[in-house]
């Protein structure tokens, strides 16, 4: 049996991560449903403290996901969680952004200019990459 999966990263500031990220990869940040977190709130299967306020909008405070504009038939969903720690070692997993047609360092400009941070070129054989970390540092490569 084959499985499918979604990829989890951790952060203090999830939903602000999810925006980055969504802007990154031009894919979309999952709507809220506003009047489902009100009714499960209501029916006392959440409480205010599961939820805060992003953007002007109620959301669950556990996290926040995006997912490709042509759906998960695409790619897999990424899900921002909630933990209470900041990112303090290497990451063991990472996303490789491979840019198509685009240029590779118009991308990573762009993303530094957004808040990535350089951290180093990579190169083997035929193929190069530039790694990243994201606001929150976790890392992240970016090639063609």
């Amino acid at each position: 049996m084959a499985y499918t999966f979604q990829v989890t990263i951790d952060s203090p500031d999830p939903h602000t991560l999810a925006d980055w990220w969504a802007d990154a990869l031009g894919w979309e940040v999952e709507p809220s449903d506003e009047e489902f977190i009100r009714s499960m709130i209501a029916a006392g299967r959440a409480t205010d403290e599961d939820t805060t306020t992003h953007r002007g909008t109620l959301v669950w405070k556990a996290g926040a996901g995006i997912r490709h504009p042509e759906g998960l038939e695409r790619a897999p969903r990424v899900l921002f969680q909630y933990v209470l720690d900041p990112k303090t070692v290497k990451n063991r997993v990472h996303l490789d952004v491979r840019t198509g047609d685009d240029d590779p360092r118009a991308v990573v400009e762009r993303l530094l200019a957004k808040g990535a941070t350089h951290l180093h070129e990579g190169r083997q054989g035929p193929s190069v990459w530039t790694t990243l970390a994201d606001p929150e540092g976790n890392e992240l490569c970016i090639s063609h």
